[in-house]
C-alpha cells in the first residue's frame, strides 16, 4: 500500500465522519488550539469539553490568560487533574507575553522551548493551527499506528517510540496537514478504540496487520503496572464564627500543587499542635478515599471552631480565610472542595 492510500483513505473517512464541531474548531486559532491539547492531555473530549468552554469565557485570548493570577487559572482548573499543566498553561501565556510580544509562535522549536510542551504538542498545535503535515504521536495516534503496523511493546520504550514516529511521519499527506492530523486522532477516539474497537468500519482495515491476525488486544502493549502507594492524611477544616475557613497555598510541586487546601498532617495530635489543640478536641468527620494515579489517599477530615474574631489564629502568607462564596472561585482539590461543602451543609 502506498503511503498516500492510507491518508487518502483516513481522510475520505473524516469528510464524512468526522469531528468538525468541537468547541477548539469554532473558530481554531493558535489560542484554542493551544489550550485544548494541553487539556487533551491523559484526558478524554467529553470531561475537556465544559472546562474548555468555561475557559474560554474567563481567558477569551492570550492577554487574559498572561494577566491573570494563577489562583484564577487553577480555580478553573480544579477537578480536571494533573495540576502542573495548568500552572504551565499560565507561566507560557507571560512567557509568550514577555519573549514573543503576545505573538502566539509558529514553529515547533519555539514552542517546545515553553513549559508543558513536548514535540508531539509542539507538532499538533502547528498542524491543527496553521494547517500543516506535521507528526503526532498522542495516545489516540499510537494506538492506531501500533495496530496498524504491528509495532508491539510500550510505548514509552525508546524503540518503540521511534518506530511509531517512523510510522506517523511517513504516513503524512502533503496537503491538509489540519484535516488529517484530526482525522487520526478521531479515527483512534471513536473507532479505534482501547477496547472494542469497530474494526469493521475503520478506513484503514485492509491492511491493518492486528485485524488482519485478530490481535487487536494485544495492541499496543499496556504500561508496566504502576505500583499504587497508600497515604493517611488528617485534614482540619478550621472555621470561625463568621462562617469562613482556613486555607493553606500548597508548594508548587507534588500532589495538587499550587492549588489551596486544608491543613493537613499524617498526624492527627501534630496538626493539632499548630493550631494550639489537642487532638481529642476535634470533632471527626466520616474518612474518605481519594484515587490518584500512582496513589490512594485517606482523608480523615477533622472540624475545630475557633473565636470570631479575626487575629485569634495567626496566618502566614500562605494562609487565609475564606468564606462560602470563594471556595469555587479558587483552586481546590475536588475533595476539599466537597468536604467543605458537606461541613457546611452537615455541621
Amino acid at each position: 500500500m502506498s503511503n498516500g492510500l492510507f491518508s487518502d483513505r483516513l481522510l475520505a473517512w473524516w469528510d464524512i465522519h468526522g469531528r468538525k464541531d468541537l468547541p477548539w474548531q469554532l473558530p481554531r486559532t493558535p489560542y484554542r488550539v493551544w489550550v485544548s491539547e494541553i487539556m487533551l492531555q491523559q484526558t478524554q473530549v467529553s470531561t475537556v469539553i465544559p472546562y474548555f468552554q468555561k475557559f474560554m469565557h474567563r481567558f477569551p485570548d492570550l492577554q487574559a490568560l498572561a494577566i491573570a493570577s494563577q489562583d484564577d487559572v487553577l480555580s478553573l482548573w480544579a477537578g480536571l487533574g494533573y495540576y502542573a499543566r495548568g500552572r504551565n498553561l499560565h507561566k507560557a501565556a507571560k512567557l509568550i507575553t514577555d519573549q514573543f510580544g503576545g505573538e502566539f509562535p509558529d514553529s515547533v522549536k519555539a514552542l517546545i522551548s515553553l513549559p508543558g510542551i513536548g514535540e508531539s504538542t509542539a507538532n499538533a498545535i502547528i498542524s491543527l493551527a496553521w494547517d500543516v503535515p506535521a507528526t503526532v504521536l498522542d495516545g489516540n495516534v499510537r494506538r492506531v499506528l501500533s495496530r496498524h503496523e504491528g509495532i508491539g511493546g510500550w510505548a514509552g520504550k525508546p524503540a518503540v517510540l521511534r518506530a511509531l514516529y517512523k510510522a506517523a511521519k511517513d504516513y503524512l499527506p502533503v496537503l491538509r496537514g489540519a484535516d488529517y492530523t484530526q482525522a487520526i486522532m478521531d479515527l483512534g477516539a471513536t473507532i479505534c478504540t482501547r477496547s472494542r474497537p469497530r474494526c469493521p468500519v475503520c478506513p484503514v482495515n485492509m491492511d491493518c496487520a492486528a485485524f488482519g491476525s485478530d490481535t487487536t488486544d494485544k495492541f499496543p502493549a499496556r504500561r508496566p503496572r504502576i505500583k499504587i502507594s497508600e497515604k493517611q492524611i488528617h485534614m482540619l477544616i478550621l472555621s470561625r464564627g463568621d462562617g469562613e475557613v482556613l486555607l493553606e497555598k500548597r508548594p508548587p510541586a507534588g500532589i495538587w500543587g499550587g492549588l489551596w487546601s486544608l491543613p493537613e498532617n499524617e498526624d492527627e495530635q501534630m496538626l493539632a499542635n499548630r493550631f494550639g489543640y489537642e487532638a481529642h478536641q476535634f470533632l471527626k468527620m466520616p474518612e474518605i478515599q481519594h484515587r490518584l494515579t500512582h496513589m490512594r489517599i485517606k482523608i480523615r477530615p477533622r472540624i475545630a471552631r475557633t473565636d470570631p474574631k479575626p487575629g485569634k489564629i495567626e496566618t502566614s502568607p500562605e494562609q487565609r480565610w475564606f468564606n462560602q462564596d470563594e471556595w469555587s472561585h479558587v483552586g481546590l482539590p475536588k475533595p476539599v472542595l466537597n468536604l467543605l461543602r458537606q461541613h457546611h451543609q452537615e455541621y
